[in-house]
């Protein structure tokens, strides 16, 4: 018996996981053109996104063919990858606003440092964001696979009734 047939529910969460995957292809698309455009590959750690949103195609498209678990748990490591590149993101940015804002006025105080970096155009110290954004939209498509949800399910002590693994 299908699971669709024991769960009702699980038909709407295929079409919720269709729809985080094209928000997640577009989101990828769009950042990776976005980047290119800025020229953000002048420097090694410039290219981190661009090598990840490189792998994170590269890892749908063996999904979307194989739909095997080595195919998603490859996507699971390729977004946590995300998520932790767009904190060094905001750190590797926050500090180049400094050093330019501190070539400006050494005399500068810490708190206005702070300020004058957090309104900063450039680099804008929030937009790796957008890479912690995509790793997590990843993160839930590669959780709503059914094979995460029976796991979730058996460990939150829900049973696997109407789900299979």
């Amino acid at each position: 018996m299908e699971a669709r047939e024991q769960n009702p529910g699980t038909d709407h969460i295929e079409v919720l996981r269709k729809w985080i995957l094209a928000v997640l292809v577009l989101g990828l698309l769009g950042t990776v053109v976005e980047l290119v455009l800025l020229e953000h590959y002048e420097q090694g750690l410039q290219l981190v996104p661009l090598v990840l949103i490189a792998l994170a195609m590269a890892g749908l498209v063996w999904h979307l063919m194989r739909g095997d678990a080595a195919s998603l748990n490859t996507l699971m490591v390729v977004m946590i990858l995300f998520v932790l590149a767009s904190i060094v993101g905001v750190v590797a940015h926050f500090h180049g606003s400094a050093e330019f804002q501190l070539d400006l006025d050494p005399s500068i105080g810490t708190w206005e440092l702070i300020e004058k970096v957090t309104h900063a155009k450039a680099p804008p110290l929030l937009a790796p964001g957008m890479m912690m954004q995509l790793g997590l939209l990843g993160l839930a498509y590669v959780f709503s696979d059914i094979r995460y949800r029976a796991r979730a399910l058996t460990m939150f002590g829900r049973g696997s009734k109407g789900v299979k693994a």
